[in-house]
């Protein structure tokens, strides 16, 4: 029998404790870049929804690389970004205990998906929120331009406060997701003229990211449920013939300190965790209205990015979308939050440069022999329920 004699590795990250699940479903920035006021003002965040998977295939540009001029084919994630909307600003102070919110200036008028946030039951709800406050802007707006000009006054962060359009995306919520992304670049003041003219506009996703960039994707996992130690931790199971069970820990710890410690791989949470992957790059910015947001320089063929039959248990992407490289956290529908890098990136894999020359378009259902419904139709011909 094979058997361990003295020590080995531990058995899962204690990095990540408390494996719990997460309080809120939006993937929250708990960081944002380092502020360059040599730079142009810039938001350096933005939220989409993952809508699945596909490949694509491409001429690796790595001179000194074996790889160098060879084609390779390689997984792509598909989050759709609809523009968001900027519905206000929010100036920080520093003190000794961290940021401290100053002040926050709201737009005139909030959409109705916006304000359904700050309700529990919106139905029944007398859907009074921001009367008051809009008359502020009725009146001169005295009081708003009071507010901003102590943002540029004291404030050295400035943040605006803006929200997805769930509309645009079919999915069954309403609701909108809302979250605070920060203003670098330039001046306080030119942070604060920056905000103030994106308030009540739309904020394309292409006017945050770039293709070629690496961004960063904050989300919330998928959840598993309650697990045992071996799925959760991937300890190792006990011989067969063990009484009671082998999926399981054998010694929970020793006689004195007696109590369990910390470190001991237990049952519980497992998936449904905040996560924040770093590093994912930016392969394509498609736009909503073009049809043939799927078409490149060699393969030619007039095709939008949505599969053949939609995306699994998500449908069509209508609106801007980003593919990157790679897995995302998370399931399907999911809200996930982009971010700028923390860091300037040096590697060659970072600098290269993506030039595409086929994304996939076949179903996927099944084997997907077809990039589009017109091919299907041509080669299997007419079937009888279009014809009926």
């Amino acid at each position: 029998m094979s058997h361990r004699k003295f020590e080995h590795p531990r058995c899962g990250s204690l990095g990540f404790l408390p494996k719990k699940r997460a309080r809120r479903q939006r993937g929250k920035v708990k960081k944002f870049p380092k502020d360059d006021q040599s730079k142009a003002p810039h938001l350096t965040a933005f939220m989409g929804y993952k809508a699945g998977m596909t490949h694509i295939m491409r001429e690796v540009d790595k001179p000194g690389s074996k790889l160098h001029k060879k084609e390779v084919v390689e997984a792509v994630t598909i989050i759709e970004t609809p523009p968001m909307v900027v519905v206000g600003i929010v100036g920080y102070v520093r003190t000794a205990t961290g940021l401290r919110c100053l002040t926050t200036v709201w737009a005139a008028h909030l959409n109705e998906e916006c304000k359904r946030r700050f309700y529990k039951n919106w139905y029944h709800a007398k859907k009074k929120a921001f009367t008051k406050y809009a008359a502020k802007h009725a009146d001169g707006a005295k009081d708003i331009e009071r507010e901003l000009q102590r943002i540029k006054d004291y404030c050295e962060v400035v943040r605006v406060i803006a929200h997805t359009q769930i509309r645009k995306v079919k999915l069954e919520q309403k609701k909108a997701h809302i979250a605070e992304i920060q203003v670098n670049g330039g001046s306080v003041a030119d942070k604060v003229d920056f905000a103030k003219q994106f308030l009540e506009k739309q904020v394309p996703c292409d006017a945050v990211f770039t293709q070629n960039e690496m961004i960063d994707v904050i989300g919330v996992s998928k959840g598993k449920g309650y697990e045992g130690v071996v799925t959760r931790w991937g300890v190792t199971r006990l011989p067969r013939k063990t009484h009671r069970g082998l999926r399981k820990v054998a010694c929970i710890g020793a006689w004195h300190p007696a109590k369990v410690q910390w470190s001991v791989a237990r049952a519980g949470q497992n998936g449904y965790h905040h996560r924040t992957e770093l590093n994912k790059k930016v392969y394509r910015l498609g736009k909503g209205e073009d049809k043939n947001n799927a078409t490149t320089d060699f393969d030619l063929t007039e095709k939008a990015i949505t599969p053949v039959g939609g995306f699994p248990h998500y449908g069509q992407v209508n609106e801007d979308y980003l593919m990157v490289k790679g897995c995302v956290v998370g399931p399907r529908k999911r809200v996930l939050t982009l971010r700028k890098s923390l860091l300037e990136q040096t590697s060659r894999n970072a600098l290269e440069e993506i030039k595409l020359k086929f994304i996939d378009t076949a179903s996927k259902f099944g084997h997907g022999r077809f990039q589009t419904a017109d091919e299907k139709v041509k080669f299997m011909g007419m079937r009888k329920r279009k014809i009926a």
